[in-house]
């Protein structure tokens, strides 16, 4: 897996060399896509419980990435949990009550798109939680994690991270593409405006909660095309699965017509071609 390096998270350059090609992209990620299905198999063999955190700046390409890890294996095992602003009952509980619900079961793997960091990120950010608070949380968590490690679970997490330059040119993107613009929330203008508030908030993030037990792994995302395959690859050398052999069905013999069984079946609405 190599030895983790200490990236800080406001020094990706937004030029860092040829951009990986769609025909090389396209090959290595079907490549992957079938490693991920082997895993997902042996999760469900083993009864694995595996929890993958995604964060990172917006426009970082944490939405293409997921969908990328889970669009051809099953939503039963890889869990994707997006959890939407609180309640006003969940604002009365204590702060991971919610979070903690949603942690896998054997055989499952949870895909946090954002997670409880959402406190020390945007939350911090913005003004939404107090500074006190806040701190208390960042001082608490490595312990909580370390918890949840040293009960079976595997902890991974993820930092996606992009240059100034790119995150507003995937934002001006969003302006002009009528297919994108639902993306570009109020909160994606705050982000852009804040940029140096979130630098400082991610910078002291990641180095209060960057520990042996739950490192952090910073993805550089100014190729969306690259960021992808590392991350897939890196998640994939990091849990120690083996292949399972597929036990292949008998599909036995189909049961024969039945005698007098109506030769065509008449639908009345029937959806015509376009094309």
């Amino acid at each position: 897996m190599g030895k983790k390096k200490d990236i800080p998270v406001d020094t990706v350059q937004a030029d860092q060399g040829a951009k990986l090609d769609r025909k090389t992209y396209e090959k290595e990620i079907a490549r992957l896509q079938v490693e991920l299905a082997h895993l997902q198999a042996w999760v469900k063999h083993s009864g694995a419980r595996i929890v993958v955190i995604f964060e990172g700046r917006d426009a970082a390409g944490k939405g293409g990435l997921i969908k990328r890890i889970t669009e051809r294996v099953s939503p039963r095992v890889f869990r994707v949990v997006a959890l939407p602003a609180p309640s006003d009952r969940e604002k009365s509980q204590i702060f991971m009550q919610r979070y903690i619900s949603q942690l896998p079961a054997a055989g499952e793997i949870v895909i946090f798109d954002r997670s409880w960091y959402n406190r020390p990120g945007v939350e911090r950010v913005m003004g939404f939680t107090p500074e006190a608070k806040v701190k208390n949380f960042l001082k608490g968590l490595p312990q909580l994690e370390a918890w949840l490690v040293g009960s079976g679970v595997i902890l991974l997490k993820y930092f996606l991270d992009v240059s100034e330059e790119e995150q507003e040119r995937r934002f001006r993107q969003r302006v002009e593409d009528p297919v994108r613009q639902w993306k570009l929330s109020p909160m994606d203008v705050e982000s852009y405006r804040r940029w140096w508030d979130y630098t400082a908030a991610y910078s002291e993030m990641i180095r209060m909660t960057d520990t042996e037990q739950a490192p952090w792994w910073v993805i550089d995302s100014n190729d969306k095309k690259r960021a992808r395959i590392n991350a897939i690859t890196h998640l994939l050398a990091s849990i120690p699965y083996e292949r399972v052999k597929f036990k292949k069905p008998e599909f036995g013999k189909r049961q024969e017509r039945p005698k007098g069984f109506a030769k065509d079946i008449l639908f009345r609405n029937v959806v015509p071609n376009v094309t």
